[in-house]
C-alpha cells in the first residue's frame, strides 16, 4: 500500500536547506547521543585486549578462554544486531533505543564483581547484545532524520566517536595499568560511567517520523517531522511507502545486492582490525616493536585521526573513493608486514600505522552505507543482519589470532588479514553505489538505480 503525503523535491531542491537553529540543535544533539553508544562500544572493546595479560594471569586462562573472552562482545553483537534491528523496524526505534542502553549499563556495572572466567564470557556476551541492537538502531534513526547534505558526514561521525571510545579507554586502561596498576575488573568496569551518562541523555528521544509513516500513522510521522526536521525534508517524506516488516525482503532480487555488498564489506573492514587491535601489544612486540602497549596506543590514535579525515571528506568526495583506495593501501601495508616481518621494527610500525589509517577511512563508511542503502521497513535489519555479519569475521579473527600466531607464525596471520583487505576492495570496486546528495528514498533504491549499474 503506497501513501502519498506531498509531492517529493528534486534533488536540487533538496540541497537549500533552510537554517532553523532549534532544529539543527535538535539533529546535532540525536547525533550525540547516538555517537555516545558508539563511544561506548569502542570503550568495551578497546579495554580488553589491553587487560588481556592481566586478565590472563589472575583467571589462569587457557588460549581458548583468551580468545572466547576477546570475541565475547563480538559474539553478542553477532545475536544483538539481528535481533535488535528486526525489533526496531518492527515496534519502533524509540523504545528500542532506551531499552538497549540500560542492558548494557547493568553488564557494564556487573564487570566489577567477575570472579570466574564464565561470567566475564556471559556479561560481555550480553553487553555485546546490547551493542548489536543499538547499531541497528541508532543508525537508522539518525539516517532518518538527518538532510542529504549532511546525512554522510554525521553518519560517518558515529565512528570517529568509536574510535576516540576506543582510544579513550585503551588510554585510559593504560595509564591505570602502568601509572597505579589497577585492577582489569577496574579498567573493564569504567565503561558504567559513560553508559550512565548516555542512557540518561537518551531518555525523551522522539520516535522516527519515516518509521510512523511507514506503519500508516502519518499524522503522527508528520507531527514529529515538522517540529525537528527542515520543511524541504519533510516534503521528501513523500517517497515513504507503507510496507510490512519482513526480514526476508533483504534476500529480494530488489536488494541482494545491497545485502551483500553491506555484510560482506563490513566484515572485510573489522576482521583484521579486531584481530590485530585485541591482540595489538603482543602483535607488536612479536614483531619487534619493544613497548607494544605504546605502540598499540599509537595506532588507535592514527585510526582517530583516520576517521576524522573520513567524516570532513565524504561529502565533499563521495562514498566510492572513500570505500575503495584505502582498502588496497592497508592491504598492500599488511603485505609488506607479512613479507618483511623482521627487517626492521620501524617499517612495521610505519606500515601498521598506515593500516590503522585507512581502515579507519574505509569503516566509516560501514557507519554509513548500511543506514542509507536499505528502505525504511527494512533498515534496521539490514543493519542488524550487516552488523552480524560483519561480527563473524571480527569474532573469528579474535578467536583464532593468538592461536594462528603460535602455529602458522605472526607473518602468515598478517598476510591473511591482508586477504581480507583485498576482499573488501573488490567488493566495493563492484558494488559500492554513490550515494551522495541523495535523497534517503533514493539511495534505498535498489543498487541498480543508485549508482551500481
Amino acid at each position: 500500500m503506497n501513501t502519498s503525503i506531498t509531492p517529493a523535491l528534486t534533488p536540487s531542491s533538496q540541497s537549500s536547506v533552510a537554517q532553523d537553529p532549534q532544529k539543527k540543535r535538535f539533529l546535532y544533539k540525536l547525533s550525540a547521543v547516538i555517537a555516545g553508544g558508539m563511544f561506548i562500544d569502542g570503550f568495551i572493546l578497546g579495554g580488553i585486549g589491553l587487560v588481556m595479560p592481566a586478565l590472563t594471569a589472575d583467571l589462569d586462562l587457557s588460549f581458548a578462554w583468551q580468545g572466547l573472552i576477546g570475541a565475547s562482545a563480538l559474539i553478542g553483537i553477532f545475536f544483538g544486531g539481528p535481533i535488535g534491528g528486526y525489533l526496531a523496524d518492527k515496534i519502533g526505534r524509540k523504545p528500542m533505543f532506551i531499552v538497549d542502553l540500560a542492558i548494557f549499563l547493568v553488564g557494564s556495572a556487573a564487570q566489577f564483581f567477575v570472579a570466574e572466567p564464565w561470567q566475564l564470557f556471559a556479561i560481555r556476551l550480553l553487553m555485546g547484545m546490547a551493542i548489536g541492537a543499538d547499531y541497528a538502531i541508532g543508525w537508522p534513526l539518525l539516517a532518518e532524520f538527518s538532510p542529504a547534505r549532511l546525512r554522510g558526514k554525521l553518519l560517518a561521525f558515529q565512528e570517529v566517536a568509536w574510535y576516540v571510545g576506543y582510544l579513550g579507554s585503551y588510554a585510559l586502561g593504560y595509564f591505570l595499568s602502568t601509572a597505579i596498576h589497577a585492577d582489569w575488573r577496574i579498567i573493564l568496569g569504567m565503561s558504567t560511567v559513560p553508559s550512565l551518562i548516555v542512557f540518561l541523555l537518551r531518555l525523551g528521544s522522539p520516535e522516527s517520523p519515516r518509521w510512523l509513516i511507514s506503519k500508516g500513522r502519518i499524522e503522527e510521522g508528520l507531527a514529529i517531522a515538522n517540529e525537528h526536521m527542515e520543511e524541504a525534508d519533510v516534503e521528501e517524506l513523500a517517497g515513504e511507502k507503507r510496507q510490512s516488516t519482513s526480514f526476508s525482503r533483504l534476500f529480494s532480487p530488489q536488494y541482494r545486492k545491497a545485502t551483500i555488498f553491506a555484510c560482506v564489506y563490513w566484515a572485510a573492514n573489522v576482521t583484521p582490525y579486531y584481530a590485530i587491535g585485541t591482540f595489538a601489544p603482543i602483535v607488536l612486540e612479536s614483531l619487534g616493536v619493544q613497548d607494544g602497549l605504546a605502540g598499540a596506543l599509537l595506532l588507535n590514535g592514527v585510526a582517530v585521526a583516520g576517521a576524522v579525515a573520513a567524516m570532513f571528506l565524504i561529502e565533499r568526495v563521495g562514498r566510492r573513493k572513500l570505500a575503495i583506495p584505502p582498502m588496497w593501501i592497508g592491504a598492500a601495508a599488511l603485505i609488506l608486514i607479512g613479507l618483511f616481518a623482521h627487517v626492521s621494527p620501524m617499517i612495521i610500525l610505519a606500515c601498521f600505522l598506515a593500516f590503522s589509517f585507512t581502515n579507519a577511512i574505509s569503516s566509516s563508511l560501514c557507519g554509513v552505507y548500511p543506514g542509507e542503502i536499505f528502505p525504511t521497513e527494512i533498515r534496521g535489519a539490514g543493519v542488524g543482519l550487516a552488523t552480524a555479519f560483519s561480527r563473524v569475521g571480527g569474532a573469528a579473527g579474535t578467536f583464532i589470532l593468538p592461536l594462528s600466531v603460535e602455529v602458522l607464525g605472526t607473518g602468515t596471520t598478517v598476510l591473511i588479514a591482508a586477504g581480507f583487505c583485498a576482499l573488501g576492495g573488490l567488493t566495493a570496486q563492484l558494488l559500492a553505489p554513490e550515494t551522495k546528495g541523495l535523497s534517503l528514498s533514493q539511495a534505498s533504491a535498489p543498487l541498480t538505480r543508485a549508482g551500481v549499474k
